[in-house]
Order: C-alpha cells, then sequence, then structure tokens
C-alpha cells in the first residue's frame, strides 16, 4: 500500500508539472505574438548585442533596451563531453515521447544514484515500483495511442533516416489530428505515416509515397489517402514539391561531385522558370537533370543506375531528358 501510495503522490506531482508547463509555453506564446518595434523608425529588424547586452535597432541604431539578462549558462564548455558533465538540467522537453519527456523512469539495473548496487533486501520493493510506474506512465487511451503512434513514427524515421527536425514536426501533426479527432475509423499506422509525409514536404525533406510505403505497414494508396484528409482537415498549406530538393539526396546516392550537383540544380532552375517542370512528377524531372549533368561534368552515369536511385524507370528518364534538352539547347554527346 504505501508503494501505491507514493505512486500516486508522483503521479499527481507529474501532473501538476504539466499544467506548469502548459501555462509556461502559453505564456511564451503570447510573448511571442507582442512583437517588439522600433519606437523611433517602426522598423522591426532587431538585433540582441550580448556583449554590452543591449537591443539595438538595425535600421536606426537606436538601443531600446539595455542591461537585459542572459538567460544561458554562467559556464562555458568546448566539447559534447564538457557540456553532459558541466550540465545541471535534464533532457529538453520533446514531442516525439507521448509524455513529452517530462515523466520519471526508474532504470532496470539495480544500483542507487551513486552507483552503488542496491541491497537484496530492497529489490523487491524496487522490482513493485517499476511495475507501477511503468503502467501509471500510460494512464488513459489517448496517451496509449500517443504512445503506440510515436513509436511508430520514431522507427519509420530512423529507417529513412530522417533528421530530428523532421520527427518533431511529424510529431506534432499526429498530436493535432489527434486533438481534432481525426484517427477515428482509420489505423494508427496509416495516420501516422500520412503524418511524417506531410512533415517530409513542410521541412523541405521530400520522401515520396513508395518510400514512406517501404518502411510503413500501410499500402502507398492509404497512405495517400489519409495524408489528403488530414491535411483538408489541419489545413496544412504545403506546396508541390520542387525537384531542386531530391538533388543532393539522388547525387550522393550516385557518388557524385559538387559541381555535377550544382550544375544539375541550375538545369531544374531554367527548367523552373520556362515552366518544363509544371505537371511532371519531380523525381523523373530531378533524375532527368542529374543524368544531363552527369554527362556534361565527365562524370557518366547510365540511365539504368540513375533510375535505379531516384526510384523511376528508365523510360521516364529518357523522355524528360530529351525535353530538357532540347528546351534549354543544351547539346549532349553519348
Amino acid at each position: 500500500m504505501q508503494e501505491v501510495e507514493k505512486l500516486k503522490v508522483l503521479q499527481s506531482e507529474r501532473e501538476a508539472l504539466k499544467s506548469r508547463t502548459k501555462q509556461k509555453e502559453q505564456e511564451k506564446k503570447a510573448e511571442n505574438h507582442t512583437e517588439t518595434v522600433c519606437p523611433e523608425c517602426g522598423g522591426r529588424q532587431l538585433v540582441h548585442d550580448y556583449e554590452r547586452a543591449e537591443l539595438v535597432c538595425q535600421s536606426c541604431g537606436l538601443v531600446i533596451d539595455d542591461d537585459f539578462i542572459d538567460r544561458g549558462p554562467e559556464w562555458r564548455a568546448f566539447d559534447h563531453d564538457q557540456r553532459m558533465k558541466r550540465s545541471r538540467v535534464g533532457a529538453p522537453m520533446t514531442f516525439t515521447i507521448h509524455d513529452k519527456g517530462l515523466s520519471t523512469m526508474i532504470d532496470w539495473r539495480n544500483r542507487d544514484s551513486y552507483g552503488r548496487a542496491i541491497s537484496s533486501k530492497n529489490r523487491a520493493q524496487l522490482y513493485r515500483l517499476r511495475k507501477w510506474q511503468r503502467r501509471i506512465r500510460v494512464s488513459n487511451a489517448t496517451e496509449r495511442n500517443l504512445a503506440f503512434a510515436l513509436s511508430e513514427l520514431d522507427r519509420m524515421a530512423s529507417a529513412l533516416g530522417l533528421p530530428r527536425n523532421v520527427r518533431e514536426t511529424a510529431a506534432v501533426v499526429y498530436r493535432d489530428a489527434v486533438d481534432k479527432n481525426l484517427i477515428r475509423g482509420r489505423s494508427i499506422e496509416g495516420v501516422a505515416a500520412a503524418a511524417l509525409y506531410a512533415a517530409c514536404r513542410q521541412c523541405s525533406v521530400p520522401r515520396t509515397l513508395d518510400e514512406i510505403a517501404e518502411v510503413s505497414r500501410v499500402s502507398r494508396k492509404e497512405i495517400g489517402r489519409t495524408y489528403r484528409f488530414i491535411s483538408r482537415e489541419l489545413g496544412l498549406k504545403l506546396l508541390p514539391t520542387s525537384p531542386i530538393d531530391y538533388v543532393p539526396r539522388f547525387c550522393s546516392g550516385l557518388t557524385l561531385k559538387g559541381e555535377v550537383q550544382s550544375r544539375a540544380v541550375e538545369i531544374l532552375r531554367q527548367a523552373g522558370e520556362r515552366e518544363l517542370t509544371s505537371g511532371r512528377g519531380p523525381t523523373g524531372v530531378a533524375a532527368a537533370a542529374i543524368y544531363i549533368s552527369s554527362i556534361l561534368g565527365g562524370e557518366r552515369r547510365t540511365q539504368r543506375e540513375v533510375a535505379e536511385v531516384a526510384g523511376v524507370t528508365e523510360v521516364t528518364i529518357r523522355n524528360r531528358y530529351k525535353e530538357l534538352a532540347e528546351k534549354l539547347d543544351i547539346e549532349i554527346i553519348l
């Protein structure tokens, strides 16, 4: 009974911490909405001069505020090890964990904070505490849904090698879908995959629906249908994917030099100005531009090699590169 009472106290403290964090987030949002404006010229380009502790207008040079507080740490660190040793706080809040990383965890190792082994007399009590902590960490159906979906998101993002900001954006999109009750009647895996696809497009790290479908447990058709639904309901304003966004990844897969990549980007930029990319698949156009650039740069790659990396057919590359070469007056010697 004592363990249960202790866990109830822990749970109440966690709820209080969550409410305080939510209140701080609302206050921070309110501060961001009230943007500071220069009273002299009305300019919004304000610069923080940390050496003089002043807020200066970049347009007219007026000192708007002085002696402001530096909220950073008082210590300095020159590498990651020093930063970890001198830091006195825990991990930052993250949306990729169902409780935003605010809850506590009882470690599986039977050791105390000093690294000493726990006595056999207290191990049974620690085991019970660990079990109840694991149970109350996921208290209701919504948290269970989030815990499963966010772990699925993390698995897919790891398989695709996506950066941290894409994972955070995908988690925020999924949380918004849960808040608006868009999950009902749909599979959790489908909504999670659609949220990841939307996050990739928002962060300009595009992945095709086929790539998302390969690492997920649902079909390409269901991901596309769910993506269109949540983007319409959440009001996600996503521009069409640019072929230029695919060039670095494809060039890296083909081990091409930076000059070839720069030339491919320039070809795509000229094609976009002449509206040659509209109505065509961005991956096919990007692959054709890379194929042309590899020939012009003296690092020839075959159409089959480019097609395998880009995930398109050789016929698509052949048709697109002929269009680009003809419209942009590029002479290609095969």
